[in-house]
């Protein structure tokens, strides 16, 4: 397992990180899974026998029986792993009872730990944009849990570009905690953060880590272009997360991979992952599964390199188009454009050469 700096943090944190939406299975969240407290424990010990060091929750994820899974899971492996959680979305019918207010954070933060059985979080993410509270209020509940000893560290998630400048902007000026990692969604099917968050990330020192990298299962093998959809399956019908906005370059992604894995005699899963490793500012990829199975598999992802031609086939099938300013600073800017605009400009640089 490869080790990586959280952004401009001193933390090393696993190539891959176990996802626990999966644990639970309460309301709307049993579209995912409903994995106990047993199941759990496999999951965690399999985790932590490939190297894994990081595990992704959060409150709402079936209203915090996740986190009660969580923590019943790590009993006696505390100390072996790097806990994360996230707050913002509603856990209550109150008029407080979800943003990013002074009062909800701490409230969400304590509960949390209760939930998790623990003394602090290591990582203490903000689960989405709250417009209507002032960053500096979200920003100072958060640095207060840092100095109180609850959290270790502190992220965003689903953040835009100007959202997460905005932030380290106000926390540089007011000396409060600053965001060592921001969690975006990312994979094959959809490379959005490749316009502003990626760029932003890699400038400021914003370590990545990606939920749903398999695109929510479409990118697993198992969706096939012409054929029926498998039993069960939550994709390409009216669920929209993530959203399918071009389903016929989905499915060349998806042959893709699979012809990719078949050549390394290994799964489509693993080809998606093992990309997303090798892309620039990407510190983890969070992964879950219904079953054990599904996340040996998944696992097996972090020892697999792809040649620079499946690289190249892959970024050629699911590239983005150039939305403005970028196809404009393609054209004309391409003789001044710093380490960050490369990292994911130069394929459109070199075709224009």
């Amino acid at each position: 397992m490869d080790y990586r700096q959280l952004g401009r943090s001193g933390l090393r944190v696993s190539a891959l990180t176990l996802g626990t939406m999966t644990f639970g299975g309460g309301g709307n969240f049993a579209k995912v899974g409903n994995t106990g407290v047993e199941g759990a424990r496999r999951q965690v010990d399999m985790a932590l026998d490939a190297g894994v060091n990081l595990i992704d929750t959060a409150d709402v994820y079936s209203t915090g029986v996740s986190e009660e899974i969580v923590g019943e899971a790590i009993k006696g492996c505390r100390d072996d792993v790097l806990l994360a959680t996230k707050a913002r979305m509603r856990m209550g019918e109150g008029p407080n009872d979800a943003g990013l207010s002074h009062h909800h954070l701490i409230r969400a933060c304590e509960a949390s730990l209760r939930r998790l059985g623990t003394d602090h979080i290591d990582l203490y993410q903000v689960h989405e944009w709250d417009g209507q509270t002032p960053l500096e209020e979200t920003l100072g509940a958060l640095d207060d849990l840092q100095r109180a000893g609850k959290i270790r560290y502190a992220g965003c998630s689903n953040y835009s570009g100007w959202q997460l400048s905005k932030a380290l902007g106000v926390s540089e000026r007011l000396g409060l905690v600053r965001f060592v990692s921001q969690q975006v969604y990312y994979s094959l099917q959809a490379r959005d953060v490749e316009y502003e968050l990626m760029p932003a990330g890699l400038d400021q020192g914003v370590g990545m880590l990606v939920w749903s990298p398999l695109a929510g299962g479409l990118l697993s093998g198992k969706y096939r272009r012409g054929q029926a959809m498998p039993e069960g399956s939550r994709h390409l019908t009216d669920w929209n997360e993530p959203p399918v906005r071009d389903e016929e370059q989905t499915y060349d992604v998806i042959e893709a991979v699979v012809e990719i894995g078949a050549d390394h005699g290994v799964s489509a899963a693993q080809v998606a992952l093992a990309w997303l490793l090798a892309r620039p500012g990407i510190s983890s990829l969070v992964v879950g599964a219904r079953t054990d199975e599904q996340l040996a598999d998944n696992l097996a992802a972090a020892t697999l390199e792809l040649s620079a031609e499946e690289t190249a086939r892959l970024d050629a099938l699911s590239a983005p188009p150039l939305i403005y300013p970028h196809w404009h600073q393609a054209k004309t800017a391409a003789d001044r454009l710093g380490p960050a605009d490369r990292a994911w400009l130069a394929p459109h640089l070199e075709q224009d050469a």
